[in-house]
């Protein structure tokens, strides 16, 4: 394949050709430097590329055009080559010149100004088989304002298979084993299977010999996240945003004081674990957890208004309110209700 050479545009860039009989010259006039020679051919000159390499030169057009880019690179305060180049093919500027603007090299200033880790690929592949193969455990709080049980942090547990989640509430973190443990011999006579490995991060409510201790007499692994490496356990992490996120929400709509916040992260769990869908599985994490869709008939709005039936020992007087005016907080309780309520005969 051959191109042809536009003489007047090397004319316009700056160059001077020189024509011989047997040979044709490209000189730079700047510093009188031979740019390469076309050799000729019956009545064409003809340019051999491979010869180029003795000059050690490269195409000095693109190389000015290089250059310009990068400087205009810089005056625009090192916004990204993609972004220059759509402002100037949508003509969205006026001044800017007509170059071909690509990141052929790394700007020192932008590695230094910009860099960041890169960022963990979504899995798309289920890495666990069954329940209780794999659990991610985490811890937040303090929460500046206790609970009305005075709880100030919440330990949140995500089963890796399901993504079906619990959340426990603590004093303080050396409540962490206790509830840790109550929860294994829970699930595990529940599912009929062992737990295999927890995964947490280096905290100290996680870390000690405490937990070590119950890790190897049970068979369980323990692993860690790395140091300021949150996206290892990005599974919980990123549940406790959620959790938290929808607690927030349900609080400030109803006008709720904020020592409520453990009744609305415990009614969020207990929503998600029915609403949100597990990825690739297509399916809920209490359907994949419990083997049957979830019933979310009864479900009432976080702090709405209701009125409790007063069926208490004391005698009501004839005309006495028959019931006292309050704020639904928690859905859970009145779910185990109406599960025993309408639950199937022996």
């Amino acid at each position: 394949m051959h191109n042809l050479l536009s003489i007047s545009q090397l004319c316009d860039k700056g160059f001077q050709i020189v024509f011989e009989a047997n040979a044709c010259k490209v000189v730079d006039i700047k510093n009188n430097q031979v740019k390469f020679i076309a050799r000729r051919h019956r009545n064409v000159y003809v340019i051999d590329f491979d010869e180029l390499s003795s000059f050690n030169v490269k195409c000095l057009i693109a190389q000015n055009k290089n250059v310009d880019s990068w400087l205009w690179h810089r005056r625009l305060g090192h916004i990204s080559m993609s972004g220059i180049s759509k402002l100037c093919k949508k003509d969205l500027v006026v001044g800017l010149p007509k170059l071909t603007f690509e990141k052929d090299k790394i700007c020192d200033a932008c590695q230094q100004g910009k860099q960041t880790k890169e960022s963990f690929k979504a899995k798309n592949v289920v890495s666990t088989s069954r329940p209780l193969q794999l659990l991610h455990m985490d811890l937040f709080g303090p929460i500046k304002t206790s609970s009305l049980s005075g709880k100030k942090y919440a330990l949140v547990i995500v089963d890796d298979y399901s993504r079906f989640t619990w959340t426990f509430f603590l004093a303080q973190k050396d409540d962490t084993f206790h509830e840790f443990s109550k929860f294994c011999k829970k699930v595990q006579n529940e599912k009929e299977v062992l737990i295999s490995t927890i995964r947490s991060d280096h905290g100290g409510e996680f870390e000690n010999h405490v937990l070590k201790e119950f890790c190897d007499q049970n068979g369980i692994v323990h692993n860690f996240s790395s140091p300021r490496t949150p996206q290892q356990n990005g599974v919980v992490e990123r549940k406790n945003r959620t959790l938290e996120e929808m607690a927030r929400t349900m609080l400030n709509e109803a006008k709720l004081p904020k020592y409520f916040w453990a009744e609305a992260v415990n009614t969020s769990c207990y929503i998600l674990n029915r609403v949100l869908i597990r990825p690739l599985l297509k399916k809920t994490p209490y359907e994949l957890w419990k083997g049957k869709k979830p019933n979310i008939s009864y479900f009432h709005a976080f702090g709405c208004k209701c009125f409790i039936l007063n069926n208490g020992k004391e005698q009501l007087g004839k005309f006495d309110a028959k019931s006292d005016e309050g704020f639904f907080l928690v859905i859970p309780q009145l779910a185990r209700l109406i599960e025993f309520l309408t639950r199937e005969p022996w």
